[in-house]
């Protein structure tokens, strides 16, 4: 079982967009599924920077989109991209600092981080894009 499923309304209809939001479910599910797994500290660790460099360039791929198409909330979206990127720098270096995780904490707060954004500011890029 996945810790996030794709669902349509992850979807912004921009193909570069979502091919990349379907490889941030696949790394989030992966780092889950290692987790569970009894994975190491320094490999939790490792994965959540690769994932903090995915969304971070994501974002920016994004954040391009919305510039392009001058799209009306791209300031309040870009403000959310910035104050994700805080939280999970926030995560991943508690992570790295205690020398442990919690599982179902932190794959609660990438599910809850993930898909919050994709069904508010990502829902309404892929409204006004349509």
């Amino acid at each position: 079982m996945s810790l996030i499923d794709w669902r349509d309304e992850f979807s912004v209809g921009v193909d570069p967009v979502d091919h990349e939001h379907r490889e941030l479910i696949g790394l989030i599910n992966g780092l889950d599924a290692a987790m569970g797994r009894g994975a190491e500290h320094a490999v939790v660790v490792e994965a959540l920077g690769e994932i903090y460099a995915r969304i971070a360039a994501h974002f920016a791929l994004e954040e391009k989109v919305m510039r392009d198409a001058r799209y009306a909330a791209y300031a309040s979206h870009k403000q959310d991209h910035e104050v994700l990127l805080d939280e999970l720098s926030d995560v991943i270096d508690s992570v790295d600092a205690d020398g442990h995780y919690d599982r179902e904490d932190l794959s609660r707060t990438l599910d809850r981080w993930f898909s919050d954004h994709f069904r508010t500011h990502d829902a309404r890029l892929h409204r006004e894009l349509s």
